[in-house]
C-alpha cells in the first residue's frame, strides 16, 4: 500500500495511464458492494463517519511519511474542506443512505455512471473544455446504456426515494469535480485528501450520532476487513487516482470512465452480494463501452492541469 500511495504522491514515479484507470475503476466500482457488506454490521452514517475520520488520519500520516508537507493557504484549505463536504458528506452519505434503504450496489454504480454527462456540460460552460459532436455522441450513447439498465431496475421494483438520493449524490460528486478543476487548490494532494476526509467525517458525525445507535455496531471480522478496504483503497487510493486523472485528462474525459461503473458495479454486486443481473444490463453495456471510446478518443485539446 505504501508503494501505491507513492505512485500518486511522487511525480518522479511513472506508472502507465491505463493501469491507473484500471485501478481507479476497479476500486471505485467495488466500493458500492463492499459498503453494503459493511452496513450489515454498522449503520450507514456511523460507517461513513468512522471511514472518513480514519482515512483522514491515515492520509495525513502518509503525507508525513512521504514528506509531502507543502504549506497550504487558507484558500486551499477552504477549497479542500468544501470538497470534503461534496465528495464525502453528500456524495457518499446519500449513496449509503440509498443502499441502506434498499438500493442495490449495482443501481448505485449505475446512477453514479451518469457523472460524465453532467460533468461534460458543466466543464464546457465553466472550464472551457471542448464539447465536440463526437464527444456529444459518446455521451448520448452512455446515457442510452445507463437508461436501459436503470429502467429495467426501476421496472423491477426499485425505490424512487433511493434513486433520488443516488441522484443527489451524483450532483454533489460532479460539483466537487468542477470545484477542483475551477479553483485548482495547491499543495500536497495527500494532505488535501486528508483534509477532505476529516471535514467530511466530522460533518456527518453529529447527524450519525443523533439518528443512529452506536450499540447497533456489531464488531466482526467482516466489518474490520470492509472498513479497511474502504479507508485505504476507497477513501485514499481511489480519490488520489481520481484527482490525478482530473489533472492529466481533464474533467469531461476523466469522468467518462464512470460509464464503466455499471458493468463493474453489477459484477461486484453479483460476486459479493449475490445480486441478480438483469438481461437488459448486458444490453446496456454495449452503448456504454462505445460511448467511452468516443469520448476518451475524441481529438480535442484538454484544459491545462493544475498549476
Amino acid at each position: 500500500m505504501r508503494a501505491a500511495l507513492r505512485l500518486v504522491a511522487a511525480p518522479s514515479v511513472e506508472i502507465p495511464l491505463p493501469a491507473q484507470i484500471a485501478a481507479f475503476c476497479l476500486i471505485w466500482s467495488s466500493a458500492f458492494a463492499v459498503s453494503r457488506l459493511a452496513m450489515l454490521d454498522c449503520p450507514p452514517l456511523l460507517l461513513l463517519a468512522l471511514r472518513c475520520v480514519t482515512a483522514g488520519a491515515f492520509m495525513l500520516a502518509a503525507a508525513r511519511v512521504f514528506r509531502r508537507g507543502q504549506r497550504f493557504t487558507r484558500r486551499d484549505l477552504a477549497i479542500y474542506a468544501a470538497l470534503g463536504i461534496a465528495n464525502y458528506t453528500l456524495y457518499l452519505g446519500m449513496n449509503l443512505l440509498a443502499m441502506a434503504g434498499g438500493a442495490s450496489a449495482g443501481l448505485a454504480a449505475l446512477i453514479a455512471s451518469a457523472n460524465p454527462i453532467l460533468t461534460a456540460v458543466l466543464a464546457a460552460a465553466l472550464l472551457g473544455e471542448s464539447l465536440t459532436a463526437r464527444k456529444v455522441a459518446g455521451l448520448l450513447l452512455g446515457i442510452l446504456g445507463v437508461a436501459i439498465i436503470v429502467e429495467s431496475r426501476l421496472a423491477g421494483g426499485g425505490s424512487l426515494t433511493a434513486t433520488a438520493l443516488l441522484g443527489g449524490g451524483l450532483v454533489a460528486l460532479v460539483g466537487g469535480t468542477i470545484l477542483f478543476k475551477r479553483f485548482a487548490p495547491q499543495g500536497s494532494v495527500l494532505i488535501g485528501n486528508g483534509v477532505q476526509n476529516l471535514v467530511g467525517g466530522l460533518a456527518i458525525a453529529p447527524l450519525a450520532l443523533t439518528l443512529e445507535n452506536v450499540g447497533d455496531v456489531v464488531p466482526s471480522m467482516r466489518l474490520l476487513l470492509t472498513l479497511l478496504f474502504l479507508v485505504v483503497l476507497g477513501s485514499s487510493v481511489a480519490y488520489l487516482l481520481w484527482f490525478h486523472l482530473l489533472d492529466v485528462a481533464g474533467a469531461s474525459t476523466a469522468s467518462a470512465y464512470h460509464f464503466l461503473m455499471p458493468p463493474l458495479g453489477l459484477f461486484f454486486g453479483w460476486l459479493l452480494l449475490g445480486e441478480r443481473a438483469e438481461p437488459f444490463d448486458l444490453v446496456g453495456v454495449l452503448p456504454v463501452a462505445l460511448g467511452i471510446w468516443l469520448v476518451t478518443h475524441a481529438p480535442t485539446p484538454q484544459s491545462s492541469a493544475r498549476p
